[in-house]
């Protein structure tokens, strides 16, 4: 009996412990800036004019398109949603049996007549509702870390600011069109296709507005009652 209980326990801990989520940290590989394709060294001159290692496009407007580029996504992110329910069951039940009757007589036990009677009533009222909005502004600098053969632009990248009780960071990623490219190398976020958008925190000011593991374990479908 004593080690069913250890065993519960120890299964416990560790479904807790599960439930605390690990500090995110810097210089994460996924988002780190992509090296671009190295360039030529310039060939001895041979008399031409052109060369094709220092060549530049004079048509060109500069805006990003080859693996390293360099694009700033401006944050202009704002999600509202709204959500309300009511239910309301109402039933009731009556059910009545009369006393048999055999050759004009009512049939007894024990001179109890044979009948019988049920009545039930059962009523929910449950009512709920949600309300959030949110609002993300400002920019962060991502690399090109892929061109797919439609042209879309694959970019990502992480800032973190270091504050003095923490640290706050930004990442993105997502798809972009060329066309959606500004001439200042700007790219709305309601741009993005497939957008991968997190600001979060770490630090004191982050830890107390966190709910604690326990806390948490309460109020999820864990917790039987």
């Amino acid at each position: 009996m004593k080690a069913g209980m250890r065993a519960l326990a120890m299964a416990a801990v560790m479904v807790l412990a599960g439930c605390v989520n690990k500090a995110p940290k810097p210089d994460n590989p996924y988002y780190a800036p992509i090296q671009p394709v190295q360039m030529q060294h310039p060939q001895p001159a041979t008399g031409s004019i052109y060369n094709a290692a220092t060549s530049m496009d004079l048509y060109s407007d500069g805006r990003a398109h080859r693996v390293g580029d360099i694009i700033t996504v401006v944050l202009t992110e704002r999600t509202q949603s709204s959500k309300s329910a009511s239910t309301t069951v109402d039933k009731s039940n009556n059910m009545s049996i009369g006393a048999p009757n055999l050759l004009g007589r009512d049939l007894t036990v024990l001179g109890n007549p044979l009948s019988a009677s049920m009545n039930s009533d059962s009523a929910f009222d449950g009512e709920g509702s949600s309300d959030m909005s949110n609002s993300l502004n400002g920019n962060i600098t991502v690399t090109v870390h892929q061109v797919l053969p439609n042209g879309a632009l694959l970019v990502r990248g992480e800032k973190w600011l270091t504050l003095n009780q923490g640290d706050e960071y930004i990442r993105v990623s997502g798809l972009v069109r060329k066309q959606d490219i500004g001439p200042d190398n700007t790219v709305e976020s309601t741009r993005l296709a497939d957008a991968r958008i997190t600001y979060s925190g770490t630090g004191a000011p982050h830890d107390s507005n966190v709910m604690g593991w326990l806390a948490r374990f309460f109020i999820s479908p864990l917790w039987p009652f």
